[in-house]
């Protein structure tokens, strides 16, 4: 069993800087590989990076790419997601996730373990 516990959301101006972090309960995190995902309203939730479980491999959403970074430190049991040149578009709740097995495909459905989230707004 894993518990997640993402902070670090907030208000900020395009163009602007957050980073969201992803506190995970539990000896085995290093063993999980770490994923986020954003749900804008009435939009379906989806992938946005994700890093495997040696921290050897990471994936990005086309549409982050060169602006977000997905980082673990396993003895804190943390994943960090920095996102940067931020715009209006990436208004979601962004939620963290934990899969114990490997995969290169990162469908909301194939997560096991999903934390609350927490609303990311961006102004223009």
């Amino acid at each position: 069993q894993v518990q997640l516990v993402e902070s670090g959301g907030g208000l900020v101006q395009a163009g602007g800087s957050l980073r969201l972090s992803c506190a995970a309960s539990g000896r085995t995190f290093s063993r999980y590989n770490m994923g986020w995902f954003c749900q804008a309203p009435g939009k379906e939730r989806e992938f946005v990076a994700a890093t495997s479980w040696g921290d050897r491999y990471t994936y990005y959403a086309d549409s982050v790419k060169g602006r977000f970074t997905i980082s673990r430190d396993n003895a804190k049991n943390t994943v960090y997601l920095q996102m940067n040149v931020l715009k209006p578009e990436d208004t979601a709740v962004y939620y963290c996730a934990a899969r114990a097995d490997y995969t290169t495909t990162w469908a909301p459905g194939d997560m096991d373990y999903w934390g609350k989230g927490t609303l990311v707004t961006v102004s223009s």
